[in-house]
């Protein structure tokens, strides 16, 4: 039996609907207990503001370190302590308003690591994407069936893969009050390689 194997390309773009925003309580001092309470204090206040806008279990610890700090020529200085943070709104509005008030409770003890756009239900968008894949798929086995003088026949063989693009957006702005947050779209994409018989 004769067979052909191609492999289609399919994408569905969505508009990010949510934001987890990443964000870490630092603090010097010259000893370590001072350092991790500093960082420990910004940290408390951090979680409380966070607690304003979006629910306590979607607030969490990712980590807690401490390491030595020198100066320009290698004398140790004292210690520096990081306790980093993710919160997750369930929209980007929230999330805008969200790190302005971090900034106005933590001060210069808050680090904003980042911030990713995200997609709470990206189903559908999988779906329309993983059917583009396919139809790709059979034009492409098709033309190649003519190339080598024959019809394309029957699947033999289905295997996918996905993944998404980052978000293509527009940039951030920072104010005293929030940050604007402009969602963009997300590029959901789909690749799906198919085994056809040949007539």
């Amino acid at each position: 039996m004769r067979t052909v194997t191609v492999t289609g390309h399919g994408e569905a773009r969505v508009v990010p609907d949510s934001a987890v925003v990443r964000v870490a309580a630092v603090h010097r001092a010259a000893g370590v207990a001072d350092a991790l309470a500093g960082a420990d204090s910004a940290a408390r206040q951090a979680v409380a503001t966070g607690r304003e806008h979006t629910t306590p279990e979607r607030i969490g610890s990712t980590a807690v370190q401490i390491w030595p700090t020198h100066d320009q020529r290698g004398t140790p200085t004292g210690y520096e302590a990081r306790h980093s943070l993710t919160m997750t709104c369930q929209d980007i509005d929230t999330a805008g308003a969200l790190l302005g008030a971090l900034v106005q409770a933590v001060g210069e003890r808050l680090q904003i690591e980042g911030v990713s756009l995200e997609v709470t239900d990206r189903a559908p968008a999988e779906t329309a994407a993983r059917e583009a894949a396919y139809a790709d798929a059979v034009d492409r086995g098709t033309h190649l069936a003519g190339l080598a003088g024959s019809e394309l026949g029957d699947p033999q063989a289905v295997m996918e893969g996905a993944y998404a693009d980052p978000p293509v957006g527009r940039a951030m702005k920072a104010s005293l009050d929030a940050v604007a947050l402009e969602p963009g779209e997300l590029a959901v994409t789909s690749s799906v390689t198919v085994t056809f018989q040949l007539r």
